[in-house]
């Protein structure tokens, strides 16, 4: 049983490192290399074309397993770098409400492709049924992470 916890600590790394590094290499091949967080990029396309569903950067990082600092980070040099805009939020003034520009629909489309290109290659060779049982099996460990983060956080 130790053997199977350690190769599984080691597999639950090396994917995540590997699709990542996939995802910049095929980004820097775009011209996207200054886009700090794709993710990011395609998460605020949804809030543009939703502009109720706007969220907080706290909400941000939830979505993403970030810390709220590294998305604040983000949208620093996401906003330097030209591809977006911010402007305090009617509702609350505390909160930016954050726009693309231009440059930054034009990101999102190329994000997009990256991901889609950079999961096309790591999901090569598996039929259509192992990739839902794959997905099924993603979504079942990230459930039992969470659930269990979050008892723990309650239990602090």
């Amino acid at each position: 049983m130790a053997a199977f916890a350690q190769e599984m600590e080691l597999l639950s790394r090396r994917p995540t490192q590997a699709h990542r590094a996939a995802i910049q290499a095929e980004l820097f091949a775009a011209g996207l290399e200054e886009v700090n967080h794709p993710m990011l990029v395609s998460l605020l396309q949804c809030a543009e074309e939703d502009p109720a569903s706007c969220q907080a950067q706290r909400d941000l990082a939830q979505q993403l397993y970030v810390s709220p600092a590294a998305v604040a980070n983000s949208l620093k040099g996401l906003e330097r770098s030209g591809y977006i805009r911010r402007k305090p939020w009617r509702d609350d003034a505390r909160c930016n409400q954050v726009f693309l520009t231009e440059k930054g629909r034009e990101a999102v489309t190329g994000c997009r492709e990256a991901f889609r290109r950079a999961s096309q290659t790591m999901l090569h060779g598996f039929s259509p049924e192992e990739q839902s049982l794959l997905l099924s099996f993603e979504r079942r460990m990230l459930q039992n992470l969470t659930r269990s983060a979050s008892n723990n956080k309650k239990e602090d």
